[in-house]
């Protein structure tokens, strides 16, 4: 059944994860964060019974958390297995990738090792991928860092659909668990700092003891931290920085002491920095380094507060995510955009071109009347209809509203000028681009595109479109245009691609065929892009073979 109806598991699941994942973030301790951990398997992820069991200091593991049932919560939670017991578990039955499965046929031998467990009677499966009362299903959750320390097991039990999780459901748990093992980690940090801080106010006595397990905690935290001042004439100021927020941004702690984030933010992230600093909370900014460059971070806030006096300090946590924001951005980019050349590609074009039009055709108003009544309705029947408002009742508003904001794209006149600008659509096709690849293989071929490319770029203005369609195809969008404009512009786009391209010491030459189409509203992207290119076939036809050769 799971492959039948595959979109749609995808998408619930996809949707319950990040429920399940953004309520791990809302949890303010340790015990919070376990609990919401166990719920979130039960809530999001579609299992009746989940479980949480963390690796304590000695190694064994002790039932932190239960959700599910409430009898088997108050039975079984607090109570410890060995890690020999748990290792054991770990190394049966079916290795998920880092799931493990230990089907009811292998897990008969399990029922008196001193792990505790909780099961109930049920019916013999009758399906090969129904579950099984006594199937066992776990999570390991590792350590950040890229080690294989274990932090603990998430144990999970009876899914709510009585089947066997699909690939979907296996890779959701497994992530939901790579991210429970991070909530779990930042809850006992925070925990900790947060004991620091409070014993550096209220223990005098037992300072020296506090701020060396603070420093320790503080200074070698692999990711960059930093505390800085709440309230008063100094808010927001850095009050101390560890190593790995200096080498971050490149800059020494004496100096860091001289600034507030607020300083080092980007210009366009300020509002972004203000209210993650009012709220606390998360938010991925920009910052300065050294250089002069900005540096991709996420920044997460948390407010340590004092019983009496109320907020005192911001404890910033700083983490270094520029190779994941420049992976988005290249893969955004790389979406949109062909990869030889570096225009826009089809999908992009068709997008701008697509944000210009409506599928209403623009009639001219004929008279200063008409021009009112195209933007705002007929006035006559304006002043007959009645509306639903304070008891009054009446018609329903037209679809589009009565004020319609849309700039409609125009055609000009090709034969009479007047002053009608419109988006010119310029259909350019390559003539003499197949000998050159014939001639001298695509390496060459390669080359001429690349220039082709750059000479269009500097013959449009800032806001043009330059894209390649495919092949020898390319297409100038530039807006603002008039017949004649238009013209004038294909004519110096094509004397920029006639110049010869030097390509590994050897002069080639191609030509180049223009064809002028309009974007106007009420065609589709298809029709503008199909009206410019057989322009262009008839522009190449009306033209000489012998003016249009090259190479």
């Amino acid at each position: 059944m799971e492959a039948e109806s595959e979109p749609y598991v995808r998408l619930a699941t996809m949707r319950q994860l990040h429920q399940a994942v953004a309520d791990l973030n809302t949890a303010r301790s340790l015990a919070d964060t376990l609990q919401t951990v166990a719920d979130g398997i039960v809530t999001g992820l579609g299992y009746e019974l989940g479980c949480v069991n963390l690796v304590r200091p000695d190694g064994d593991l002790v039932i932190a958390a239960f959700a599910g049932n409430a009898a088997a919560e108050a039975l079984i939670t607090g109570r410890v297995g060995s890690r020999a017991s748990w290792e054991r578990r770990l190394s049966m039955g079916e290795a998920w990738d880092q799931l493990r499965f230990i089907p009811h046929t292998e897990g008969w031998v399990l029922l008196d090792d001193d792990v505790p467990q909780w099961h109930t009677e049920g019916p013999e499966p009758r399906f090969e991928d129904e579950w099984h009362p006594l199937d066992r299903l776990y999570a390991p959750m590792y350590a950040s860092g890229g080690g294989r320390d274990l932090l603990g097991v998430i144990s999970v039990d009876r899914p709510r659909n009585g089947r066997r999780p699909g690939a979907w459901g296996r890779e959701a748990l497994q992530m939901y668990a790579s991210q429970a093992a991070i909530a779990i980690s930042n809850a006992r940090l925070r925990a900790n700092m947060q004991r620091a801080l409070v014993r550096l106010e209220r223990e005098q006595q037992a300072l020296r003891a506090s701020e060396e397990s603070f420093r320790q905690a503080f200074e070698y935290a692999p990711s960059g931290m930093a505390i800085a001042e709440m309230g008063g004439d100094q808010h927001g100021r850095l009050l101390r920085t560890n190593d790995a927020l200096c080498r971050l941004l490149g800059r020494p702690a004496s100096v860091l002491r001289r600034y507030s984030f607020a300083d080092l933010v980007h210009p366009e992230d300020i509002g972004t920095l203000l209210r993650t600093s009012a709220e606390g909370g998360r938010a991925e900014l920009r910052l300065s380094r050294r250089d002069g460059t900005y540096l991709w971070v996420s920044l997460r806030n948390s407010v340590v507060a004092d019983t009496a006096d109320g907020p005192r300090f911001l404890l910033t946590h700083v983490e270094d995510i520029e190779e994941r924001k420049r992976h988005e951005l290249n893969l955004a980019h790389r979406a949109s955009h062909d990869a030889l050349t570096g225009l826009p590609n089809s999908a992009e074009l068709k997008s701008r071109i697509g944000a210009r039009l409506c599928e209403r055709p623009h009639s001219p108003a004929a008279t200063a009347i008409e021009a009112l009544d195209a933007a705002y309705g007929d006035v006559e029947s304006l002043l007959t209809h009645s509306y639903q408002a304070d008891g009054y009742e009446g018609e329903a508003v037209p679809a589009g509203g009565l004020y319609d904001h849309h700039v409609h794209a125009l055609a000009p006149d090709a034969e009479h000028d007047d002053g009608t600008k419109g988006l010119a659509v310029l259909f350019c096709d390559l003539d003499g681009f197949k000998s050159i690849n014939d001639r001298f293989g695509h390496h060459t071929g390669d080359a001429v595109l690349i220039e082709v490319a750059r000479r269009l770029c500097t013959c449009v203005r800032d806001g043009d479109t330059v894209a390649r369609l495919g092949g020898d195809e390319f297409v100038v969008l530039a807006d603002g245009l008039g017949a004649a404009d238009a013209a004038d512009l294909a004519v110096r786009l094509r004397n920029a691609i006639i110049p010869p391209i030097r390509v590994d010491g050897r002069a080639v030459r191609v030509g180049a065929s223009f064809g002028i189409g309009w974007a106007e509203c009420g065609m589709s992207v298809e029709e503008v892009l199909r009206s410019a290119d057989q322009r262009m076939y008839v522009e190449k036809r009306s033209r000489s073979k012998v003016h249009r050769r090259a190479g």
